[in-house]
């Protein structure tokens, strides 16, 4: 709606109006046609609205969330959301302050100016959506899966977690990753002894989805100059990795390339191969209506989504030093903690029976990777609430304003590693889990396409 005020009392009655009937977001362009002083006197009552004052301009308040929100947050992503301003000592900066406009109105003649108000959500620049996405970040998740689609087409059989090759009467699973740009985090807090960690983690979670123990791993190191010091510690981190995945590390590259990176920079990448005999394969053929999801926890972030991690960390103004809001810790402490290695325990819960279908939980979250276990015409239903949400993901969203679907279609959120499993073996499998770790049951698969919440 639009609103035609004639002085600052309007203004801050407009405002006011706005902020207690619960209106999320707003507009404003004020047209100034003379000294807007008696205006610039409004930020001390609301410190959450940016105004850029220039006479004889417009002048533009942007979302009321945007500069410094006060969110009561959900208990979990699937609870309704309300973001207002909190207007800190209201009666006590409301009334000296109207007292400071009406003194001035008597000096100043009146400033016209029309205000246009809307519940939708309106950037705070050009530049800074109102609600982050991975794509904005950077990185477009439909159009990596369409090169996977065109990839098939000349390769059949490329799309799963790893790729398949008879031997016998057995195949050997390999897989490939890096660590993505979870690498600037290590530059910017020094810690590159867990890195390799991750690096091994991306490709042996990978390949023990079909069922397959991880048989060797390999690593490439790149660099513009060589640190042996720095170098030293990536690896320690590929060796503990490859220790907790019971694989060996067979080889690797180290590849000093003056000019091509940043001075103390590096790139990462791995490669592991497993093997499992071919009657023991874990493809997902199996599964049908009712059956089981059971999730099992992560570490926090993984190595999945820091493009929007960074550009969140960037527009939230806090640092890697900065604790994690609520919690005892750094951010950076939160952000870099290492993937898990799931291969140990997934191998053991395999072993006695029920699993169809493993999907790990990397780039493209609940969204795009529960569903490519599933034969078609099935989906999954995921429940609500049924597993503890790490508080790194909470601050995420919140600091950037990320909408459910967008987080769950991004990160992990907590669950690492989802298996589908028959109703039968499924208490069993969750009591056994629960007595050394933790398991959720997350879920059912259901008739249809896709991942549902209810």
């Amino acid at each position: 709606f639009r609103v035609t005020c004639t002085s600052s009392n309007s203004f801050t009655a407009i405002i006011l109006l706005l902020y207690f009937s619960g209106a999320r977001s707003f507009f404003a362009a004020i047209e100034v046609s003379s000294s807007p002083s008696s205006f610039l006197s409004l930020k001390q009552l609301f410190p959450w609205v940016v105004m850029n004052t220039s006479c004889g301009a417009n002048l533009e308040l942007s979302r009321c969330i945007a500069a410094s929100p006060v969110c009561h947050f959900k208990s979990s992503i699937f609870e309704p959301r309300s973001c207002v301003p909190k207007l800190q000592d209201l009666s006590k900066k409301l009334l000296p302050l109207c007292k400071d406009i009406n003194a001035r109105s008597n000096r100043e003649r009146s400033i016209p100016f029309s205000v246009t108000c809307s519940a939708s959500q309106v950037d705070t620049a050009a530049d800074e959506p109102s609600s982050l996405t991975y794509k904005d970040a950077g990185v477009d998740i439909d159009a990596g899966s369409e090169l996977v689609k065109r990839i098939a087409k000349m390769a059949p059989g490329i799309g799963g977690f790893g790729g398949l090759f008879p031997l016998g009467d057995s195949y050997l699973v390999a897989g490939t990753d890096g660590v993505g740009t979870k690498l600037k985090l290590a530059f910017e807090t020094g810690i590159h002894d867990t890195i390799g960690i991750d690096l091994v983690a991306m490709s042996v979670n990978d390949i023990v989805t079909s069922g397959a123990k991880p048989l060797f791993f390999l690593d490439y190191f790149a660099t513009s100059r060589l640190d042996v010091d720095l170098a030293e510690k990536v690896i320690k981190g590929i060796v503990d990795g490859c220790q907790q995945s019971d694989c060996a590390l067979l080889g690797g590259e180290t590849a000093e390339m003056p000019d091509f990176y940043a001075e103390g920079e590096y790139d990462l990448s791995g490669f592991a191969v497993g093997i499992v005999k071919k009657d023991s394969v874990i493809d997902g053929k199996n599964i049908k209506v009712g059956d089981v999801l059971i999730g099992l926890p992560s570490s926090g972030v993984h190595s999945n989504g820091f493009s929007l991690v960074r550009r969140v960390l960037k527009q939230s103004g806090l640092s890697l030093k900065d604790q994690l809001p609520g919690e005892s810790i750094t951010l950076g402490e939160a952000l870099i903690a290492p993937t898990v290695i799931y291969v140990k325990q997934v191998l053991d819960i395999i072993s006695k029976g029920g699993v169809k279908g493993i999907a790990h939980i990397t780039g493209g979250g609940f969204t795009d990777n529960i569903p490519r276990v599933f034969p078609k015409g099935l989906g999954a239903l995921v429940y609500e609430g049924s597993w503890t949400i790490p508080p790194v993901f909470k601050w995420i969203q919140e600091a950037g304003r990320i909408e459910d679907a967008e987080m769950m279609r991004t990160f992990n959120m907590g669950v690492g590693m989802v298996l589908v499993v028959s109703p039968e073996a499924a208490d069993r499998i969750l009591m056994e889990v629960q007595k050394t770790s933790i398991a959720y049951r997350i879920g059912e698969v259901v008739k249809g396409d896709g991942v549902s919440y209810s």
